[in-house]
């Protein structure tokens, strides 16, 4: 059978790119190199009755109202708002920095009047580079080195296997921080659980007549016998280069899974462990679906620098590297043959909705 257009990866991007192609009348083969849809999204239901995310937690939250429907034709979502306990100096102080981490941790009641001063208190008692340089300046610029050295000093050291001084400033933009007693880890307008789970979310996308779907299948070993008319390309932009600039480098994690025989482990769906523990975080999966069982299941993430390809790392070396291989992948984006979209295509940290948005886009503008 011929093709339109060849997808690479059945994850959040290359789903949305088939779903939008195909309803605009093209025949869309997507090709998944893994034996399951969904990518980095995938869960399953264990025996417990408990959904599992099998590459570590995923929340969907955003402030875009179009992609919170493009969601939504594919899943219902079961309302749920993110909430956070960061386990420092023996205790699980809430997280992100807010009103209720202040006082936990200095002891000092204050009104949501006189967090903002108690803050930029503590950051004119500290010291940093201006223009930022680096993670630790851009993160000790907003909160003072206390605050950073309790929650972001060794967590970020554990996370990305480096000194946070050699990483990039920007970094430190996803890191929210509250004058109030809002608890919540995001703010988000709109935030939930697809009550389909992303599996079942992924193949309500892909359930389309003009959509075939191919597993297992490694793209760049049988692209060669292939002529659509576009590739949409969702892979490691290096490793489709054929490594020419040399090779981006990613953060990994092992992930441990473990079920005791326990209705509630912790105290909340996520617990960060930035200073104690060779562990980053463990994660409650009970508590992201509100599912009921006499068992519990966790996930104990441990960073790693090899393995699948979690996070970008952003320092020099590896944007520059970045900038290279995006200028080779726009001149094929210019000449009308292939597309590149989403995180690993990028090297661009993309949250689910992000990459909801930049796929529809993009596929828009080309059709």
């Amino acid at each position: 059978m011929e093709y339109n257009y060849v997808v690479v990866g059945a994850g959040m991007a290359g789903a949305t790119a088939a779903r939008a192609l195909a309803e605009a009348g093209k025949k869309v083969l997507v090709i998944e190199k893994n034996d399951h849809i969904a990518g980095h999204c995938h869960d399953y239901k264990n025996t417990d009755g408990i959904t599992v995310h099998t590459y570590g937690p995923h929340i969907f939250h955003t402030n875009d109202k179009d992609a919170w429907e493009w969601a939504n034709r594919f899943t219902n979502f079961i309302y749920y708002q993110h909430r956070v306990l960061s386990y420092a100096h023996g205790r699980y102080i809430p997280f992100p920095i807010n009103r209720d981490t202040i006082a936990e941790l200095f002891g000092t009641e204050l009104s949501i009047n006189e967090v903002q001063q108690f803050l930029q208190d503590e950051i004119e008692h500290s010291s940093f580079e201006l223009p930022l340089a680096n993670f630790r300046d851009a993160v000790v610029s907003q909160v003072g080195e206390t605050l950073y050295q309790t929650f972001f000093e060794n967590y970020t050291r554990k996370q990305w296997g480096r000194d946070p001084e050699e990483l990039s400033a920007d970094l430190a933009k996803r890191i929210p921080v509250r004058n109030n007693r809002d608890d919540r880890y995001f703010s988000d307008v709109y935030q939930g659980i697809p009550a389909a789970g992303y599996t079942g979310m992924i193949s309500n996308m892909l359930d389309h007549p003009e959509i075939t779907v191919q597993l297992q299948s490694d793209y760049l070993k049988v692209r060669s016998t292939m002529s659509p008319e576009m590739t949409v390309y969702t892979g490691e932009i290096d490793r489709f280069f054929d490594y020419c600039f040399g090779k981006l480098e990613y953060r990994s994690l092992r992930l441990e899974f473990r079920t005791y025989e326990q209705k509630q482990y912790q105290r909340a769906a996520v617990v960060n462990y930035p200073n104690d523990y060779d562990w980053t975080r463990i994660t409650e999966f009970k508590q992201l679906s509100g599912e009921i069982s006499d068992r519990t299941t966790l996930c104990f993430e441990y960073p790693s620098a090899e393995g699948e390809p979690y996070y970008i790392v952003p320092d020099d070396r590896n944007s520059a590297m970045r900038d290279e291989y995006m200028e080779k992948a726009a001149e094929l984006e210019a000449a009308g043959t292939h597309l590149f979209i989403g995180r690993l295509a990028e090297y661009t940290y993309y949250n689910m909705d992000q990459v909801i948005t930049a796929t529809l886009q993009k596929i828009n503008k080309l059709l």
